[in-house]
């Protein structure tokens, strides 16, 4: 028998090449991250200084108060003087369209692409609604001009007036099919992709022996999917509804061309209304005065507040729901 040759160790130059190259990749981690947290605070610090003056100017009150008036001529009583009030509710409002439309529909689309559609018509569907997500804004904001508000304006409106007009949001329609509710359809469409393609991927995860279990043990099809898939999925779905959140909260260009740039307050859905980023993306390159630009600023804080919170709300409701589900020790 031959004797076996002895273990010998790797080379000493490669251990040391090792060691570096991880120090280094340690090291371009950390400074990535770092750079991160830095431009995030010159982000934060240059809007919050861009925003003192109208800060100390208006205070809290900003937050509410709808008057938006940047005229400098003499005479004008409230000439600049601005609020943020009804820009912030037409952030919400079609925000909160967006996601009772795009939810119910993205959560479907997941379930019908991970566990309904064939494997051929899945391959041809999956990539056509992530294909939505390609589409620019302004394309859409176009699309939801010409052929959406004409549609708005004949049919959908009407309709939900004659259905529902006795609720104040669905009151008179619009004469020309702008306004909340079709930026909202758009915003939906928008947002669809994002909340359909994180939901498939979820569904997707789900380990099979858990769904072939419960088809064994008797229950449905729908059982299945809404006691097993649904209900192991929850966290990501709820994160995935926030993510779907702050795409819409932040979107400007399709807002602008479809809201019709509103300054008041109403219940009814059909009439024109503004948003923070739509009022950003209008007004920012040309003021007519740094009190104007202040203001300015101070909506582009709200906007970033907004965003943050949303994202920490994400992150605690991921994190309560797999405490509950005992996944953190």
């Amino acid at each position: 028998m031959s004797a076996m040759p002895a273990a010998t160790g790797l080379p000493t130059r490669r251990r040391l090449g090792d060691r570096l190259g991880d120090r280094l990749l340690l090291g371009l981690a950390i400074l990535a991250s770092l750079t991160a947290v830095v431009v995030i605070a010159l982000i934060i610090y240059k809007l919050i200084d861009g925003a003192s003056a109208s800060i100390s100017t208006f205070g809290l009150g900003f937050l509410w108060h709808s008057t938006w008036n940047p005229a400098s001529s003499a005479g004008v009583a409230d000439a600049n003087v601005f609020g943020a009030g009804t820009l912030i509710f037409g952030t919400v409002v079609t925000s909160a369209i967006s996601l009772l439309i795009a939810v119910p529909l993205g959560v479907a689309i997941g379930v019908y692409l991970s566990l309904l559609a064939p494997g051929r018509v899945g391959a041809v569907i999956g990539p056509l609604v992530e294909l939505l997500a390609a589409i620019p804004s302004v394309i859409l904001g176009l699309w939801g001009i010409i052929i959406l508000a004409p549609v708005m304006r004949s049919t959908i409106e009407p309709a939900l007036h004659g259905a529902f007009g006795f609720i104040p949001i669905f009151g008179t329609p619009s004469a020309t099919g702008l306004g909340v509710f079709t930026a909202g359809v758009v915003l939906a469409i928008m947002v669809l992709p994002i909340i359909a393609s994180i939901s498939r991927d979820l569904f997707l995860s789900v380990p099979r022996e858990l769904k072939d279990g419960a088809l064994a043990l008797g229950a449905t099809r729908w059982e299945m999917i809404r006691g097993v898939v649904l209900d192991s999925t929850r966290p990501g779905l709820a994160a995935a509804t926030i993510l779907g959140l702050s795409r819409a909260l932040g979107e400007a260009i399709a807002v602008t061309q479809l809201m019709g740039a509103g300054s008041v307050l109403s219940k009814n859905l059909f009439t024109t209304g503004d948003s923070l980023a739509s009022r950003l993306a209008e007004q920012v390159t040309n003021p007519q005065s740094s009190q104007q630009l202040a203001a300015l600023f101070y909506c582009a804080v709200i906007l970033l507040a907004m965003e943050l919170v949303v994202n920490l709300a994400a992150q605690l409701i991921v994190r309560h729901f797999e405490r509950n589900q005992g996944v953190l020790r």
